[in-house]
């Protein structure tokens, strides 16, 4: 049987909504309880447990993977329950700054408060700034970083992986108004698992240069959406025939279908659109009309682990001529999302499709090192890292330093490192230019990176300042580094090997 009849052919083990795949495993956070998580420990047939739906007859030999099964069940546990609590400090969080702003300062907030003139701020309007636009507020590309610096695709892609936390009309005037480039669209897309919009980005044109370079930008994981990052911490996989296990969730946000998987097309909805079918549809139409362009994908978090499961899928399609226009994937602060097999598979496709992947990592940002990768557990990451320190100098890596975040021998220099970044926020202002100067949102990520240092790391600010702060020699060595034949790219796969 081939792979595309495995994944359309019914299991007589799973249920309707599993059946392109026989072997996954799914976590149910909502349906666990103290006793099962006593019984997962230290029974080794797993399926038996009513939070974790996999093939009948699975089991479990190693104690130390069904413990990590245990940590990230409670670890969603615990978002979940904080939930709703998390969404209302983000509402007030974003609602303030913009209160103030939108009233045209503090002192004018007052006046207009005494004289009954008031204005509440729009949340679809050009001016709202998400919380993490709060964070970094920088909208304008570096003007220091023309078109022949090796920095400028890199710098170009960590601003469209910001800006795409943004609403519509923020976007459009952030593209068209600061950086002179053409708006494309703005999507959001539907999940068929979660049903609702829960993937949403947009694409732009960039003319400015000697060719037409098309880019698509996913949004990423909401600093107050527990659920995004629920599915950070989730070990929940689906396994691809001929692909490799893949996270359910990213999987679920680009557009799995139920009960088909992967199919080459579907039964277009307009009112329910799909991430990876609505962009490889627009991506197709444009380069038809341009035959010389290219085109980009980016994103940040969430949103840089769909920028890396995209070109997969379109391997998987075998969309051969799509994938020859690919000029490179760019993501920042990317989780894993995938195992061994998933990591071969996809360096067999930059080699052959001679595509560039540049995964950065800054410093001791959590989500990079999440799922936890060790010899017990299926998720790694795969090709080179382009790791900086909070200097920001960079260098490559098999692998980010502290793989797994939790260390003991990590924990104090960690710490260290985080009150050294809140030193530092008061001071690259003097260093660096305006350009530099931090937000009062950005400085109490700060604060709480003296509490849980890794957290304010996996911010967009860093990732910006890396990508203007690195030197052009750096960005330029890593190219001629990881091109071999003319390109081609060839990522190391050490780091993809078992502990």
């Amino acid at each position: 049987m081939d792979t595309d009849q495995l994944l359309t052919t019914t299991s007589t083990k799973t249920t309707c909504d599993k059946s392109f795949c026989e072997d996954y495993m799914l976590l149910s956070p909502k349906d666990v309880g103290f006793l099962g998580l006593t019984k997962l420990l230290f029974s080794k047939n797993i399926e038996k447990r009513a939070f974790i739906d996999c093939p009948d007859g699975t089991v479990e030999e190693s104690f130390s993977r069904r413990f990590v099964i245990s940590v990230s069940l409670v670890a969603q546990m615990v978002l979940h329950l904080v939930d709703k609590p998390l969404g209302w400090i983000g509402s007030v969080v974003e609602f303030m700054p913009n209160f103030t702003d939108v009233n045209g300062g503090f002192f004018k907030l007052l006046l207009n408060l005494v004289t009954g003139k008031l204005k509440l701020p729009n949340s679809e309007s050009s001016e709202f700034l998400s919380a993490i636009g709060l964070w970094d507020i920088r909208r304008d590309l570096d003007s220091k970083i023309k078109h022949d610096d090796p920095r400028y695709t890199s710098a170009l892609a960590i601003m469209a992986a910001k800006s795409a936390y943004e609403n519509e009309a923020y976007i459009r005037e952030t593209v068209e108004k600061h950086w002179k480039m053409e708006f494309l669209e703005f999507f959001s897309c539907w999940n068929d698992y979660e049903e609702d919009f829960t993937t949403q980005g947009f694409m732009w044109s960039d003319k400015t240069g000697d060719t037409e370079l098309i880019g698509v930008s996913f949004r990423g994981t909401s600093p107050f959406n527990a659920k995004d990052w629920s599915s950070d911490v989730d070990l929940s996989w689906y396994h691809l025939p001929g692909i490799g296990q893949v996270h359910a969730g990213f999987l679920k946000a680009l557009g799995l279908q139920k009960s088909h998987g992967w199919p080459h097309d579907i039964q277009t909805d307009e009112q329910k659109t799909y991430a990876y079918y609505l962009i490889r549809q627009k991506l197709k139409d444009r380069l038809e009309a341009n035959p010389n362009a290219k085109f980009l994908v980016t994103g940040h978090s969430l949103g840089a682990a769909l920028a890396i499961v995209f070109p997969a899928v379109l391997a998987y399609h075998k969309e051969t001529d799509l994938l020859s226009k690919l000029e490179g994937v760019y993501t920042f602060g990317q989780p894993r999302v995938g195992d061994r097999k998933f990591g071969e598979y996809m360096t067999q496709v930059l080699v052959t499709h001679r595509l560039r992947y540049h995964r950065f990592v800054y410093c001791n940002d959590l989500v990079p090192r999440v799922p936890f990768d060790n010899s017990d557990i299926f998720f790694k990451h795969f090709g080179n890292c382009h790791y900086f320190n909070s200097f920001y100098k960079g260098q490559v890596l098999p692998e980010e330093p502290n793989k797994n975040y939790f260390s003991i021998f990590a924990l104090i220099p960690m710490f260290g490192n985080a009150v050294w970044e809140l030193i530092r926020s008061f001071i690259m202002y003097y260093q660096n230019g305006a350009d530099y100067r931090e937000t009062f949102t950005c400085r109490g990520w700060r604060v709480i990176g003296l509490l849980i240092a890794g957290v304010p790391a996996h911010g967009p600010q860093d990732y910006v300042n890396l990508t203007r702060l690195g030197t052009p020699e750096l960005f330029k060595s890593w190219s001629l580094d990881q091109s071999t034949n003319n390109g081609v790219v060839a990522p190391t796969v050490d780091n993809m090997k078992s502990d």
